[in-house]
């Protein structure tokens, strides 16, 4: 058994404004294991995203708890990487920030941008790399602060379809070598089927955790190969039709 390395427990949040109380989630309980890659659905405007700034610490909920056993690396909806910096000092950023550009700390992060496809890209400028690339530069510049939670917040909806999937199955695939806790927070059912070893299911705002699923793949964890999987299908429409209830 796995240990658990993140924990919301009947966390609430409630903004005030000039027009009143706004609760964004309302008793929200749910926990991660360690390596574990769990997927977060649910209507449009439900607190999603609210989610994630909870579980890295951004802000704090108005009562319950969340607890966190590591640190949180934080992957944005686009790559965000500066334009003027070469790919391996985008990749630096996050180290010069927390003071933590040793040449070991560099060191180990080009050798992970090498070991995913980056070795030609190194001394590139983002405009110069494709969509794809771009976001994979991003996911090695948040792993370059050896988070022990990642915490994805609708990192392929930048992208065209059918750089999406390829981008999808490259993320799966360095996530799950290099044994990573994941949270992911997305609209697309079909994304968190083909990623994701459980699903949860909020409600609208005020956000609960209406349904959870422990998605019976076995031992596939590549996304393109679960989507040609016939239980790929009924997964959908049962988290379809959860959605709309």
């Amino acid at each position: 058994m796995k240990n658990e390395i993140l924990r919301f427990d009947n966390v609430t949040l409630t903004y005030h404004t000039k027009r009143g109380e706004t609760a964004a989630t309302e008793n929200l309980t749910f926990s991660l294991n360690e390596g574990e890659f769990v997927a977060v659905i649910g209507p449009s405007g439900c607190g999603k995203t609210t989610l994630l700034s909870l579980a890295a610490g951004l802000m704090k909920p108005s009562s319950g708890s969340v607890t966190r056993h590591g640190t949180c690396g934080y992957m944005l909806q686009k790559d965000e990487l500066f334009p003027w910096r070469t790919i391996e000092k985008n990749i630096y950023l996050p180290l010069e920030i927390k003071r933590q550009n040793t040449p070991e700390r560099r060191k180990s992060a080009v050798e992970l941008a090498k070991k995913y496809g980056l070795s030609d890209f190194l001394q590139s400028y983002p405009p110069q790399l494709s969509g794809g690339m771009r976001q994979r530069a991003a996911l090695i510049r948040t792993l370059a602060m050896e988070p022990d939670i990642l915490l994805l917040d609708e990192p392929f909806s930048a992208l065209d379809y059918q750089t999406r999937l390829n981008v999808c199955e490259d993320v799966s695939s360095i996530i799950r070598s290099e044994e990573k806790t994941a949270l992911l927070i997305t609209h697309d059912i079909s994304e968190a089927i083909s990623l994701a070893d459980r699903v949860l299911v909020l409600t609208k705002r005020p956000a609960r955790v209406a349904f959870e699923h422990t998605l019976d793949f076995g031992e596939e964890t590549r996304p393109i190969k679960r989507r040609e999987k016939p239980q790929f299908s009924a997964w959908f429409e049962i988290l379809w039709k959860e959605l709309n209830i």
